[in-house]
C-alpha cells in the first residue's frame, strides 16, 4: 500500500497531549505505524557524559502514531489523503482542495 505521509511532509498533530501543534515529518517507521515529527512529542533523556560529549538532559522527539497526524493543505488546514492516477503516475493528493502534493 501506498504511503500516505512521508518524510518532509509538514503535518499537524489531532489528538494526544500535542494536539493542535505543526511540523514537519524527519523519520517514518512504517511497519511500527508512526512517524518522528519535529517539535512534537518531546521526551526528555538522560545522557551520560563521556569525553567526546557532554551529559545532562537532552530532549528528544519521539514517534507518534500516524493516525493522530494529517498533513496540511495549502491553507493550512489538516486534510485527508488521497490517490489517483494521471497519465501513467500514481500521485498523492489533497481531499480538501484536489490539489496534488
Amino acid at each position: 500500500m501506498a504511503a500516505k505521509l512521508k518524510k518532509g511532509d509538514k503535518v499537524v498533530v489531532l489528538a494526544g497531549k500535542d494536539k493542535g501543534k505543526q511540523g514537519e515529518i524527519t523519520a517514518v517507521f512504517p511497519k511500527e505505524n508512526k512517524a518522528v515529527v519535529d517539535g512534537v512529542n518531546i521526551a526528555i533523556r538522560h545522557q551520560r557524559q563521556t569525553q567526546t560529549t557532554q551529559g545532562g538532559r537532552i530532549s528528544k522527539a519521539m514517534p507518534i502514531d500516524l493516525s493522530n497526524l494529517a498533513l496540511m493543505d495549502k491553507n493550512g488546514k489538516a486534510t485527508r489523503v488521497g490517490f489517483r492516477v494521471e497519465g501513467d503516475q500514481k500521485i498523492r493528493f489533497a481531499k480538501t482542495t484536489g490539489e496534488a502534493i
